[in-house]
């Protein structure tokens, strides 16, 4: 939008016609009230509708000699400033509403909404735009939405490139692989019954995967069950290509987590639906163990819009966001302190971390091991709690925490990324280093110390230390997935700021995407993957 366009009147910069110097001086020089320079209006001069014109505003600020740094700043608010915002003008937005919703629309989740969904996602968030917006952009800095990432499921993986499309290797017994067999794979093999689809995000548990496209609807195959254990007889359909879930067509989706005996899902405007695990009420409701109709999570979230979900065994952690700021919220069983209220008791609803206000710290990812939990906040901060088993929560010791504890280890790393499985917990920083810390079986610490292969690959690491192995591939590594199961040896990814993807731990279903030799099982120093996710 310009000043030439928007139905105002224009203002010249160029081509002024010479006159004499007598011509100016005798005409005659208004005088304006300064107490009636406002936003609004559309006669008294000095009242033109800044919020509708910010090219007109651009113009001004320069002509008043702002600061150019500052001028700079303003301008990376927003392309607004750049180039026409192609929408009508809206005469009631205050000039960083206009920028903060130009911004909005430019957001994948965004772009395909009308306006009546989009007005009501505006409320949700709490009236403002700028709220909006900050919901989306958390969204998208937890959960890697529209970017290359990588799934280190239980004796499976999923790698999705930045354009969307979806890789499968490790054991397929169920289907899980969606290639149409129960064959393992060894390497990456793209899903061909997805070409065409463009994938945003991904989950993988026990025998079973679950895609989402960036329309919103989601793929199911392996085991047909949503809430069967890893043990359990449930699921004894198989399905071995993507099928659309028909109970969730009616939801945008933009996020999924399976859990032991349970499935959540996340809609665009940040409401939060589960399948099963609902027998007592455990989840707020009341289901059957194969229902595949979702059920909203009632309770405090109801009119609370989350950015992410994350589900470990029997448990559910939510991050929300509010006018106040970030939030998490726990539900579930409540073992080993891991729902983080202080207690071992369970939740039937959602209920809200208090420990994070106590510590003055915003929540910015969180993420759910079988038994323990971690947030990254705001500030770089790492906090766990939860069952301390094999130094799993990075304290020095094997103790429980029954409340979020910063991670004292780390006050000189400022984190940006934290991922957890199976008593094991990797933590990346600013700067593309890695942590990692618990139980060290399988190799999948990616600590090796000892000559020709050997020493403490195996050990348990009750603090971070810092994965050298990693560091020795000289790329800025952006992200970590671990598997997150009690009943399959861990295998991890490691994904790079360029795409490539590294892969250590458990490899003998093929998990790793890499051929073992020599009877191996497993891959001690991370090895790439030949396969570019950018």
């Amino acid at each position: 939008m310009d000043a030439t366009t928007s139905g105002n009147p224009t203002i010249q910069y160029h081509n002024i016609t010479d006159q004499p110097i007598t011509a100016i001086v005798a005409a005659p020089v208004p005088t304006f009230q300064r107490q009636v320079r406002h936003c609004f209006g559309d006669s008294t001069p000095g009242e033109f509708p800044l919020a509708a014109n910010p090219s007109i505003v651009l113009h001004v600020l320069t002509a008043c000699n702002l600061d150019p740094q500052d001028l700079a700043k303003l301008e990376a608010t927003c392309s607004f400033f750049r180039q026409p915002a192609n929408f009508a003008p809206d005469y009631e937005l205050s000039i960083s509403e206009l920028a903060a919703l130009d911004m909005c629309r430019k957001r994948a989740i965004f772009k395909p909404m009308t306006d009546e969904e989009r007005q009501s996602l505006k409320q949700r968030c709490g009236g403002s735009w700028k709220l909006v917006l900050r919901f989306l952009l958390a969204g998208e800095a937890c959960c890697r939405r529209e970017k290359s990432q990588a799934i280190a499921g239980p004796g499976h993986s999923i790698a999705i490139t930045s354009t969307g499309v979806a890789y499968s290797f490790g054991s397929n017994s169920s289907g899980q692989l969606g290639h149409g067999t129960t064959e393992e794979e060894w390497r990456p093999r793209q899903i061909r019954f997805l070409q065409g689809i463009r994938i945003i995000q991904g989950a993988a548990g026990a025998g079973r995967t679950m895609l989402i496209s960036d329309a919103g609807r989601v793929y199911a195959f392996g085991k047909d069950s949503f809430g069967e254990a890893e043990y359990g007889v449930q699921g004894t359909k198989l399905v071995t290509t993507p099928q659309p879930v028909e109970s969730l067509k009616d939801i945008f989706v933009v996020q999924a987590a399976i859990g032991n005996f349970f499935t959540a899902v996340l809609s665009r405007e940040g409401r939060v639906y589960t399948f099963s695990w609902g027998k007592g009420s455990k989840l707020g409701h009341q289901t059957d163990p194969n229902d595949v109709e979702p059920q909203p999570l009632l309770g405090a979230l109801e009119n609370i819009p989350v950015v992410q979900i994350a589900a470990g065994y029997c448990y559910l952690l939510c991050l929300a966001c509010q006018p106040s700021g970030m939030s998490v919220y726990s539900v579930g069983c409540g073992l080993g302190g891991k729902l983080g209220h202080g207690s071992r008791t369970d939740e039937k609803y959602p209920r809200l971390i208090e420990q994070f206000q106590l510590l003055n710290l915003q929540p910015m990812v969180v993420a759910a091991g079988a038994w323990h939990a971690a947030v990254v906040g705001r500030d770089g901060r790492v906090c766990t709690w939860g069952w301390g088993r094999y130094g799993c929560l990075g304290h020095g010791n094997e103790e429980c925490e029954s409340v979020p504890k910063v991670v004292e280890a780390l006050c000189k790393v400022k984190a940006v990324h934290v991922a957890t499985g199976d008593y094991t917990t990797f933590v990346v920083s600013d700067d593309g280093d890695v942590y990692s810390f618990g139980c060290g079986e399988s190799a999948s610490l990616g600590h090796n110390t000892g000559a020709e292969g050997q020493g403490n690959r195996h050990a348990n690491v009750l603090s971070p230390e810092l994965v050298m192995s990693l560091k020795q591939v000289n790329e800025r590594v952006v992200q970590i997935s671990l598997t997150n199961s009690i009943y399959w040896n861990a295998h991890t990814f490691a994904l790079t700021k360029s795409g490539k993807l590294y892969a250590f731990g458990a490899g003998d279903k093929g998990q790793l995407g890499v051929e073992l030799v020599n009877n191996q099982t497993e891959r001690v120093n991370p090895e790439r993957v030949d396969i570019d996710l950018n």
